[in-house]
C-alpha cells in the first residue's frame, strides 16, 4: 500500500528546503515558476496523527462515496466529535484518484474561513486514510430544503448570502470547487453554511494555495465533473473550467432553494443535459423579481456575464437586490433561519445510515448505496415519490472528443469492463447524442466496435442484472459489461429516454 501521507509529507520538507536554500532569486522567476506557489514553505495545520479507528466511537454515517464513507466519530479520550472522511487505498490507487485525495487533503489545510468546513487531523491504517473534519451538527442544506418543501425567500437569501461570502473567499484563492449543490452545503449547529466536499477541486494558475506537483488533480481544464443538474453548460461542450462555473452551481442552487428541485430536473441524465444545454429555465409564478432576476443572470449561458465573474467581481453579485436585506460586513453574526427538524428524529436519508461501528475502519466501493448526488442504485428510487437525486458525471477527458463528429456531444460515458467468457477488458462506452453507442479501447484509443443504433427497443435494449452489471442486447450479439460505479439503471434509462427522444 501507498503510505500517501508520509509522502507527502517528506514531499512537502524537500520543498521546504528548496525553498530555504533558494533565498532572495528574482521577482520574475517566482512568478513565473511559482504559478501554484509549489515552493512556498509550509508546514501543515492539520497534523498527521498515530491514531487508530478504535480510538474513535463512530455513529451514523454522513454520506458514502465511490472510495469514500462520512461517519460520525467521536474522540474516545477527548469527547470531541468530528466528520471522519474513511478512503479506500485499495481503490485510491487502483482507479489514480491518488492525486484528487492529496489535493484535497492540502486544499483543505490550508483553507481558513467560517464557510468552508476545517480539517483537523489525519491518520491512516493498512486499509484506509483518514480525514477529521469539522463537524456540521446541522445537517445538509439539502435536507432543510427538503422538510419544509421549500424555503422562503429570506432563508434562502440568507443562505445564498452565506454561500456567496465563502465562494469569494475560495475564488479569491485561486480555487474553483466544481461541485457546489444542497447537498456539499453544511449547517453548523446554529444554522450557518459551509462549504464542504473538495474532492473535484480546481487550482488555476494563480493559486494561491501551495499545490504540489503531484497533488494536482490529473484531468484536463475542461474535464467535466460534478453532477449533472448543476453542471453549466460549457462544461458539457468541454469549455475550460473558469469561476463561473460554481456561480452557475449558485444559480441552481438558489433555484432549488426557492422551489424545492433544481432548474434542470428531468427523468433521465440525459434529459438534464439537453435542458442544459438549450436553457431551458422554467420559473414557478411565486418567485419575487428579485430572485428571478438573479438566477436568470447566474445561469447565463456566458460564464464570464455571471455576477462575481465579470471586472466587477463579487461587489456586483452582492449589490444585486435579492441581496437588499443583507449586511454583508457582519453576515456571520446575524442569525440564520430556524433549522427544521426531522419528524421522527430519522433522518430524510435514514435508509442510507446506521451505525457503522461493528465494521467502521473498511470501505469498499459499491459497498453500499451511494450518496450526495451520485448513481442512486435501488430501483425503488427510479419510481418511488421523491425527487431523486441526480446521477454524477464521469470525467471526460478531451482525448475522447477524437471520437465524436462536429457538432457531436458525448450523454453518458464510463470506464466499464467489458465481460467475456474467461476474462475481461477495461473499455470506455460512450453514448452520443447523434445517437451513437461506441466502445474504446483507452489504451490504443481505437474504437472497438459501434452497437447499431436502433430507436426500436426489440432491436437494441439494455438489461440491468445487477447495479453494477448490463448487457447491451441486438438481434446480432449480447455485450456483456461491468460498471465499477454502479451506473447500470443510468445506462439503461439513458439508451430508453434518447430512444424515446428522437422517435
Amino acid at each position: 500500500m501507498l503510505a500517501m501521507e508520509k509522502d507527502c509529507d517528506s514531499k512537502l520538507n524537500n520543498v521546504k528546503g528548496t525553498d530555504d536554500n533558494s533565498n532572495h532569486s528574482s521577482s520574475n522567476n517566482a512568478a513565473s515558476n511559482n504559478a501554484h506557489h509549489r515552493s512556498k514553505s509550509f508546514s501543515f495545520r492539520a497534523p498527521q496523527e498515530n491514531f487508530s479507528i478504535q480510538d474513535f466511537e463512530l455513529g451514523k454515517i454522513y454520506g458514502v462515496g465511490s472510495y469514500s464513507k462520512v461517519v460520525r466519530a467521536k474522540k474516545k479520550d477527548t469527547g470531541m466529535v468530528y466528520a471522519l472522511k474513511i478512503m479506500d487505498k485499495k481503490f485510491i490507487t487502483k482507479e489514480n484518484k491518488t492525486a484528487y485525495v492529496k489535493l484535497e487533503r492540502i486544499v483543505l489545510d490550508q483553507l481558513d474561513h467560517p464557510g468552508v468546513v476545517r480539517l483537523y487531523f489525519t491518520f491512516q491504517d493498512t486499509f484506509s486514510l483518514y480525514m477529521a473534519l469539522e463537524s456540521c451538527e446541522g445537517g445538509e442544506l439539502f435536507d432543510q430544503i427538503t422538510r419544509k418543501d421549500r424555503l422562503s425567500e429570506d432563508e434562502a437569501c440568507f443562505y445564498t448570502a452565506e454561500v456567496v461570502d465563502a465562494l469569494e473567499y475560495i475564488h479569491n484563492m485561486g480555487l474553483i470547487h466544481r461541485d457546489i449543490k444542497p447537498e456539499n452545503l453544511l449547517l453548523s449547529t446554529d444554522g450557518h453554511v459551509k462549504i464542504a466536499d473538495f474532492g473535484s477541486v480546481k487550482p488555476m494558475q494563480d493559486c494561491r494555495i501551495t499545490v504540489l506537483p503531484d497533488a494536482t488533480s490529473d484531468d484536463k481544464a475542461c474535464t467535466f465533473v460534478g453532477t449533472a443538474a448543476y453542471v453549466p453548460p460549457e462544461v458539457l461542450n468541454s469549455s475550460p473550467a473558469t469561476f463561473g462555473n460554481d456561480l452557475w452551481a449558485l444559480g441552481c442552487t438558489l433555484y432549488q432553494m426557492l422551489s424545492g428541485t433544481s432548474p434542470f430536473k428531468d427523468s433521465s441524465e440525459w434529459l438534464i443535459f439537453q435542458r442544459i444545454i438549450a436553457r431551458d429555465i422554467r420559473f414557478p409564478n411565486y418567485f419575487s423579481e428579485e430572485a428571478r432576476d438573479l438566477i436568470d443572470r447566474l445561469l447565463d449561458l456566458d460564464p464570464s456575464r455571471r455576477p462575481g465573474a465579470g471586472p466587477d467581481g463579487y461587489a456586483a453579485l452582492k449589490k444585486h437586490p435579492f441581496f437588499k436585506r443583507i449586511e454583508w460586513s457582519n453576515l456571520r453574526a446575524q442569525t440564520p433561519p430556524k433549522l427544521a427538524l426531522d419528524k421522527g428524529g430519522q433522518s430524510s436519508k435514514g435508509n442510507d445510515r446506521h451505525d457503522s461501528s461493528r465494521n467502521p475502519s473498511h470501505v469498499r466501493a459499491g459497498s453500499a448505496r451511494q450518496n450526495d448526488g451520485n448513481i442512486d442504485t435501488s430501483s425503488q428510487a427510479e419510481s418511488s415519490g421523491r425527487i431523486p437525486r441526480t446521477a454524477s458525471i464521469e470525467s471526460f477527458d478531451s482525448k475522447w472528443k477524437q471520437f465524436l463528429d462536429e457538432g457531436e456531444s458525448v450523454l453518458m460515458i464510463s470506464m466499464v469492463k467489458k465481460l467475456q467468457k474467461l476474462s475481461s477488458k477495461k473499455v470506455q462506452l460512450i453514448l452520443t447524442n447523434k445517437p451513437k453507442l461506441i466502445y474504446v479501447n483507452p489504451a490504443k484509443l481505437v474504437v472497438k466496435d459501434g452497437i447499431i443504433w436502433s430507436d426500436n427497443s426489440n432491436d437494441l435494449s439494455v438489461q440491468v442484472t445487477s447495479p453494477s452489471h448490463f448487457k447491451i442486447v441486438t438481434p446480432k450479439k449480447v455485450l456483456s459489461f461491468e460498471d465499477p460505479k454502479q451506473r447500470a439503471f443510468q445506462w439503461k434509462g439513458a439508451v430508453e429516454s434518447l430512444q424515446n427522444r428522437v422517435k
